[in-house]
């Protein structure tokens, strides 16, 4: 087997580091710049999967469904989401890094079978923050992939998304059944207690990474009251 071969990089805004691209074979890795192990990798992402199918369970049986990816990652879970969807949703992608979308049109793209060329699909270079501050009953499902997960953070303002406040927000911005899906690469027991306080109802799952092995990743399934 060949050896991972880095070949783009990309600043995180806000002076929060770099992501660097590799490729083995026809494999692909994203990476920050001094952390260790993979951020994303190409070959492990049966949780990602079922982040977009299992937040978007319920949107998919909504008309004019109407879901919120935030953090395009490889495309993973958007691809999910939308197997899950009516031809009538629209899915709004926020991805804060304009190389990681740039990626994802290119060669990444292939790995996800390229959803952005779905025409449900929007993609805003944004934080998705900003999207869900501004929102109000807006949004059947909001998927989050952002960083490493609450409490594995590797972008310090992310810690705001994953806060009572941040999560009140989310609440908001769902309309009544809708779902808020956070995937994290660790358990966060501090983090899962903050849901039901802002009135959330909680699922948590664990999924492995690849094929039933690997690391065991968490997924909470949130929905509004």
């Amino acid at each position: 087997m060949s050896r991972w071969e880095q070949i783009d990089t990309a600043p995180i805004p806000g002076n929060a580091g770099v992501l660097r691209l590799y490729k083995r074979d026809g494999d692909f890795a994203i990476r920050i710049a001094g952390g260790q192990g993979d951020l994303m990798n190409s070959r492990t992402h049966d949780s990602e999967d079922a982040l977009g199918q299992l937040g978007c369970t319920a949107a998919g049986k909504r008309p004019h469904a109407k879901v919120l990816v935030g953090g395009l990652g490889m495309g993973f879970t958007l691809a999910a989401a939308l197997k899950c969807l009516a031809p009538d949703a629209r899915v709004i992608v926020a991805e804060l890094v304009p190389d990681v979308i740039r990626w994802n049109q290119g060669l990444v793209g292939n790995c996800a079978g390229n959803p952005l060329n779905d025409q449900r699909v929007s993609m805003e270079t944004v934080d998705v923050r900003e999207l869900i501050g501004n929102a109000k009953a807006a949004f059947d499902a909001i998927l989050l992939d952002v960083d490493n997960g609450p409490e594995g953070l590797t972008h310090p303002h992310n810690d705001h998304l994953y806060s009572l406040q941040g999560l009140a927000r989310a609440y908001t911005a769902l309309r009544p059944g809708g779902t808020l899906a956070v995937w994290s690469a660790t358990p966060a027991p501090r983090f899962a207690a903050r849901l039901p306080k802002v009135g959330f109802l909680v699922d948590e799952r664990r999924i492995r990474a690849h094929r039933g092995k690997g690391s065991r990743h968490v997924i909470w399934l949130a929905t509004r009251r």
